[in-house]
């Protein structure tokens, strides 16, 4: 029984569970959710519908937590840019998209992405294309060219530094 519990909270499922929860006890269970990992209002909120606690309430917890520092946008944007940046391999204009999703503040976002050196932010497109380069199969290099740039566009880069990164990139002697 004690498993079945376990698992239904880790998943959010609160149906199958007997007990009920006051707004304290859902207070610190927030709290200890948003002290595992770093999490915005957006997915606060998101596990308070899944826990199935209703408008007033999931304002009260929400706002007792970002009184006690569980929930810092700020810090949440900032560590959402570096880890995507540096482990996901995105680009700012994914990344950004990715925070407004969550209902991010444009300013937050901003001083987040600045965060990225140019230099290693160019250097990191410079590998992703120099390792897709080897993959692609191509006839001319006008098609390389396409190809790479729409592999750059999607992992969020912008289109500026994929050319300026394109141009930079060493041609290959042989062709696909």
């Amino acid at each position: 029984m004690q498993k079945i519990q376990i698992k239904n909270w880790i998943n959010g499922n609160f149906d199958n569970m007997k007990k009920q929860y006051t707004l304290n006890e859902l207070c610190q269970k927030a709290a200890s959710y948003c002290s595992i990992s770093e999490h915005c209002i957006a997915d606060v909120e998101k596990k308070l519908k899944n826990w199935k606690v209703s408008e007033p309430d999931r304002i009260k917890i929400i706002d007792k937590l970002i009184e006690n520092d569980f929930i810092n946008e700020k810090r949440y944007s900032t560590s959402f840019v570096r880890d995507k940046f540096r482990f996901n391999k995105w680009g700012k204009i994914k990344i950004s998209m990715a925070l407004r999703e969550r209902k991010i503040d444009n300013n937050l976002i901003s001083n987040a992405l600045n965060e990225i050196d140019d230099g290693e932010y160019e250097e990191l497109l410079g590998t992703l294309l120099k390792n897709k380069e080897k993959s692609i199969k191509y006839e001319y290099e006008y098609e390389k060219q396409g190809k790479l740039f729409r592999f750059a566009q999607s992992r969020g880069f912008e289109n500026n530094i994929i050319e300026k990164v394109l141009r930079n990139l060493p041609l290959t002697s042989e062709d696909g």
